[in-house]
């Protein structure tokens, strides 16, 4: 499941650099935590908002379905906050 999640982080990568939009590979499991667990948003996802493509963040591939099992509740809320703030339509 980890290796799903990580693989579809590195799709969303690379279409954001389709865009124009710079982010760091995540390359694990722990750096995606930390992502979640910090004061502020992955890298690139206000330039994402921007082009209306937050769906590409790590944020928005945390909590879908199938990956949800993989983060903790903290995780999740903080990461539906995030995209709520940016006006994110599920």
């Amino acid at each position: 499941m980890e290796e799903k999640f990580l693989e579809a982080l590195a799709a969303a990568r690379s279409a954001a650099e389709k865009l124009g939009v710079r982010i760091r590979p995540v390359q694990d499991m722990a750096a995606a935590h930390r992502c979640l667990s910090g004061h502020r948003e992955s890298d690139g996802f206000w330039s994402l908002a921007d082009k209306k493509r937050l769906d590409l963040t790590l944020e928005a591939l945390s909590v879908k379905k199938q990956h949800t099992a993989l983060f903790t509740d903290e995780e999740a809320n903080t990461a539906l906050e995030r995209l709520m703030s940016a006006g994110y339509r599920f």
